[in-house]
């Protein structure tokens, strides 16, 4: 039987792995709001100011996250914005998040959430400091 211990060396790169996709993924949720990028987000026209503040928070701290800095205090606000999300905009519509479209936001609330107790691993400005 292999043994699969060999691998944990290779755990803060993992790690820094699913921290950049993850940011690269909502960082794009930021641009569609802010820049109709690369597609629009929402009814077009001004943003109301919850939508606003969404997307910032979207394109912002998905940035803050990218780079790993101030890794933590971030992924927890987003994770918080996340569960905000699903709530008001896909619960609404239904129980399963299958069927009412709240999947993603589930994922993000829970990927943020690990971050916030497993810090940012390899390749981040957090990492500069310690």
């Amino acid at each position: 039987m292999p043994s699969f211990e060999r691998l944990s060396a290779y755990q803060p790169y993992a790690l820094a792995a699913l921290r950049i996709v993850t940011a690269l993924l909502f960082i794009e949720h930021g641009t569609m709001k802010l820049f109709a990028f690369p597609i629009p987000q929402g009814a077009g026209g001004p943003l109301s100011p919850l939508f606003l503040f969404a997307a910032l928070l979207e394109f912002v701290g998905g940035l803050a996250i990218l780079v790993g800095f101030l890794t933590r205090p971030v992924a927890f606000i987003l994770a918080g914005q996340m569960a905000v999300a699903y709530f008001m905009a896909h619960f609404p519509s239904g129980f399963f998040p299958a069927v009412n479209g709240g999947a993603e936001a589930i994922l993000y609330c829970f990927i943020f959430l690990f971050l916030v107790f497993a810090g940012a691993g390899a390749f981040a400005i957090d990492k500069r400091n310690s």
